[in-house]
């Protein structure tokens, strides 16, 4: 993409109500819909899910499209790719959707205690070096973040081509004592038929057509993690 499309796009992503950015140090003085996401912007107590890693947003805003009775938020730090998103969620008028750009480990700052029921993270980048093992976004550092806005029943759901972190993430599910919901070595050879594998992003369609398996885990948190968080309170 040129350097005047992405400048183009990044005027228009200004235009949207449904996306938010901030500056690190205003994020961190206080976000106004922080623990009011669903009565301040949605206006309703359905359910929040979040995409980690949304790019164009093809997850969220398909399930946006799916399941008008939840509300779904694209999280990415990529603006020029998130304009797709936004823009076809503003040319069909869903209600339902919203794009935060920020980096995901600043997401604690949008997010309030027990506000978010659930999270996909498709297609991270999987930090092939063992020394930046650490942001993976199914690390222990970065579970502990989330679990400071997850319900306690919250599913995490990973879609990666990578087997390392697939691998890697089943290890820190066992580890952690987490709750292992579902492990898919293959999805696409498996028999799923829903919105595991109806629902295609960008990039997965290209490794789809090289013949890449596609891996898939569900899971959730040790309940001991909010049970200590609550008993500091």
């Amino acid at each position: 993409m040129g350097k005047k499309n992405k400048l183009q796009r990044f005027a228009e992503n200004l235009t949207f109500s449904n996306l938010f950015q901030y500056r690190y140090e205003e994020v961190v003085k206080g976000f106004s819909l922080r623990g009011k996401w669903k009565t301040d912007f949605f206006h309703n107590n359905h359910p929040l899910i979040l995409e980690l890693g949304c790019g164009k947003g093809e997850y969220t805003v398909e399930m946006a499209r799916r399941n008008p009775e939840i509300n779904y938020i694209g999280i990415d730090i990529k603006g020029a790719r998130m304009w797709r998103g936004l823009k076809t969620a503003q040319e069909e008028n869903l209600k339902n959707v919203a794009f935060v750009r920020t980096r995901i480990e600043l997401s604690e700052y949008y997010f309030g205690e027990k506000e978010v029921d659930g999270l996909w993270i498709t297609f991270p980048d999987p930090q092939i070096k063992a020394k930046r093992e650490r942001k993976r976004l199914t690390s222990p550092r970065f579970l502990e973040r989330y679990a400071k806005f997850l319900t306690p029943d919250a599913v995490i759901r990973l879609k990666t081509d990578a087997l390392l972190l697939y691998d890697y993430t089943r290890e820190v599910i066992e580890k952690g004592n987490h709750i292992l919901l579902e492990a898919n070595e293959d999805i696409y050879h498996s028999g799923i038929d829903n919105e595991i594998t109806q629902i295609q992003t960008f990039y997965e369609k290209k490794w789809l057509e090289h013949g890449t398996p596609i891996r898939y885990l569900a899971f959730r948190l040790n309940p001991e993690w909010f049970e200590k968080k609550e008993s500091k309170q």
